[in-house]
């Protein structure tokens, strides 16, 4: 019926001289299954139609499928099973394969992406994934890099797949960052991995290492045990939200002589390590 209406619209758009012309029947593999479709022909040829393209045997909910199905581990002969298994829609190997590479173009275009000279505020992480590997699928770190823009928009400027997190991987995506036109951080936040607060200055040497305060709470708990995990949190939490640096630092003796404190020291070092890109934020406003 979508098909008809189209054919419609397109002999009224172009004036008299062309009309019906038939159909031509078609199978098009869809998430319900096969389906027959009887696609109207115009008597001039030149109805293009929307709803199911010329040349389309598959919707592109098919395509999302097999792309999110490829995108979780599973190989081109298991998702061509499952296919076949719940949707009653044969593909073979060939097919899926071309499918997933039709994404590639646009992946490449989005990591090349220009972007914007000056981003207030960074966040850099890396977070571990399942990532397919020739035949095969291993962890691995993806490092991930999202920025907030001077209109106050996240943004995710990159992703970057590598064998394991290091100072040396985001010292590579910072300066691909650099090339794609970002010439200035204020503000970049990381954990605590070594070498990372170096490679930044050394990429934007006016940016301010911030640590992240989650990584260091996370850290600090690490030395508690599961029964005192929730009294220890309460006792760190006036040291990061102090309104200014001396209270902090203020906060954090107080956290250092308490009876927690004492318990668990290694805990108290976690902050006076990371105390010096710890503090920076408290310079802001509180809403930063």
């Amino acid at each position: 019926a979508g098909l008809a209406l189209e054919l419609d619209e397109h002999l009224r758009a172009g004036g008299g001289g062309n009309g019906r012309n038939g159909f031509t029947a078609k199978t098009l593999k869809t998430e319900a299954g096969p389906v027959r479709v009887s696609v109207p022909r115009d008597r001039a040829g030149t109805f293009e139609p929307v709803l199911v393209p010329k040349g389309d045997r598959r919707t592109s909910g098919i395509s999302d499928t097999v792309i999110s199905l490829y995108a979780g581990g599973m190989s081109v002969r298991d998702i061509a099973r499952h296919c076949q298994r719940t949707m009653g829609v044969e593909m073979s190997a060939d097919t899926i394969s071309r499918i997933t590479d039709e994404v590639l173009e646009d992946v490449r275009s989005w990591q090349s992406r220009p972007l914007d000279g000056v981003y207030p505020v960074v966040y850099v992480d890396a977070l571990i994934a399942k990532v397919r590997d020739g035949g095969s699928v291993r962890n691995k770190a993806v490092n991930i890099a999202v920025g907030i823009d001077c209109e106050g928009v996240k943004r995710v400027l990159g992703i970057w797949v590598a064998a394991a997190e290091g100072a040396k991987a985001w010292a590579q995506a910072f300066a691909q960052l650099r090339n794609r036109g970002v010439e200035d951080l204020i503000i970049v936040c990381c954990d605590g991995l070594a070498g990372l607060g170096e490679e930044i200055t050394a990429t934007w040497p006016a940016a301010t290492v911030q640590s992240c305060v989650v990584h260091l709470i996370r850290a600090a708990s690490r030395y508690g045990s599961y029964a005192d995990r929730r009294a220890l949190c309460a006792a760190m939490r006036p040291v990061y939200t102090a309104p200014d640096m001396d209270a902090a630092e203020a906060a954090l003796i107080e956290f250092a002589d308490s009876a927690i404190g004492r318990k668990y020291p290694a805990a108290v070092s976690v902050w006076e390590r990371a105390w010096e890109r710890f503090v920076p934020f408290l310079e802001f406003e509180p809403a930063i």
